[in-house]
């Protein structure tokens, strides 16, 4: 059974950087995708960047791209999210979760961004930025 833990959050001034780290138990090596999402109070959950099993390919959203990367190591059981440029709306908790099962998209193997398909989530850690 996959059990992640999220750590990194905290306060932050906009234009700052955080790195968000989450560990994982379990069997995530050979989890399909892992990806990490932010909900922000009264807003539905939002998939923001995905990395495949190899941590070779990655995606953003378009609200992060450019400021967000996202890395994977698996001999560590380890996602990252490394954060630049903050800006306030980034405001949120953030969480990291896992879908073990392939996902295709057009016949291509891909990672998706809707949080349905990924299965297990950590508990969250709370980013908050302030301008």
């Amino acid at each position: 059974q996959v059990r992640l833990v999220e750590s990194g959050g905290g306060s932050v001034q906009s234009g700052g950087s955080l790195r968000l780290s989450c560990a994982a138990s379990g069997n995530t090596v050979s989890a399909h995708c892992m990806g990490w999402f932010r909900q922000a109070p009264g807003k539905e959950r939002e998939g923001l960047a995905f990395v495949d099993r190899d941590g070779v390919t990655s995606s953003y959203t378009d609200s992060v791209k450019g400021r967000f990367t996202i890395s994977r190591v698996n001999a560590k059981s380890t996602l990252y999210l490394q954060m630049n440029s903050l800006k306030p709306e980034d405001t949120a908790m953030y969480y990291c979760a896992t879908r073990l099962a392939p996902y295709y998209l057009g016949g291509v193997s891909a990672c998706p961004s809707m949080t349905s398909l990924y299965t297990t989530w950590g508990q969250g850690t709370q980013v908050t930025v302030s301008s």
